[in-house]
């Protein structure tokens, strides 16, 4: 996307060589066909945002029609609201996992002010605007999630359908006299829900009960945690949808028995591993120690959900 922007007036010989800023951004998008092992130092990087929006730093592992996964970054006092050209509103299920620092996140079509820890998500669904900033003195890094993902057109192409907010609220005065009387009623009309490890859903995986936190689980996607103690596997995998690993800490392996090219996978923090909707997988934990990843399925097509 180019954007021409007009800066001032100068003299003719300014206007010959200064008289536009062109703005460039033209969005990353790695796509891959077959099982693909994405290294912390090898993922595609760009800045999102602009002057209005504000600018965060993106670490992009997979963004294909399905799926989308990613690490952004905002510095200390920093953050991202919305502009013209980069808006806030999509058409997916989106989580935002806080890896560290404190997240502020605002839904500035109805005030809603939510903060989350390093630990702790946000999760919020399709056609909820949102603007995220820093809390406290250190950077804030979010893992992040969104199914489908933006080669399905649900990103931009669909935010620019809709209508612009032009003035943001940052409070929800209805519930203020009424606090905390009220509270189980404003979070019933919330549109973002803050999880913790309390709000997970546990399951015990297999014979060897591997255990597994689902995070969330709708149409559009799931996502959850692994944890593997040294030495166990889970049961073998197999999803309607694409799915991308995410290596949270410690070192894990995983095995894809029926693949035609590569079979086994190793994964340090921060690796990434996606795996094509169908693919017969199993995860190993051969090292020392315990290993946590995170993963997301997809839906089983590019459709948006009904």
């Amino acid at each position: 996307m180019n954007v021409s922007v007009p800066v001032g007036t100068g003299s003719s010989s300014q206007k010959a060589t200064d008289t536009l800023r062109v703005v460039t951004y033209r969005p990353v998008r790695p796509t891959f066909d077959t099982p693909t092992l994405v290294r912390r130092d090898d993922v595609a990087l760009q800045v999102w945002g602009d002057e209005e929006s504000g600018e965060v730093a993106d670490a992009i592992y997979i963004s294909n029609e399905k799926i989308h996964l990613m690490v952004f970054t905002m510095p200390p006092g920093g953050g991202f609201t919305h502009s013209a050209e980069f808006r806030t509103v999509f058409d997916a299920d989106e989580y935002y996992y806080v890896l560290s620092g404190e997240l502020v996140l605002n839904n500035p079509e109805t005030g809603e002010v939510h903060v989350a820890r390093a630990g702790e998500a946000v999760f919020f669904r399709g056609d909820t605007w949102h603007h995220g900033f820093t809390r406290g003195l250190e950077p804030v890094r979010i893992l992040e999630f969104i199914a489908p993902g933006p080669l399905s057109g649900n990103t931009q192409p669909y935010a620019r359908t809709k209508p612009n907010v032009t003035e943001p609220k940052t409070v929800v005065p209805e519930w203020l006299g009424r606090w905390p009387m009220e509270r189980a009623a404003a979070r019933a009309a919330a549109t973002m829900d803050v999880v913790g490890e309390r709000d997970i859903l546990w399951q015990l995986d297999g014979d060897e009960r591997v255990l597994v936190g689902v995070h969330v689980s709708t149409e559009r996607m799931t996502v959850g945690t692994i944890y593997l103690h040294p030495g166990q596997r889970s049961a073998l995998q197999l999803h309607e949808g694409d799915k991308c690993v995410f290596m949270f800490d410690g070192e894990a392996g995983v095995r894809l028995p029926e693949n035609e090219g590569q079979t086994w996978f190793e994964l340090q923090p921060e690796d990434g591993l996606y795996i094509p909707q169908g693919t017969p997988h199993r995860y190993h934990n051969f090292s020392g120690r315990p290993a946590t990843l995170f993963f997301i399925v997809g839906p089983p097509d590019a459709s948006p959900a009904p």
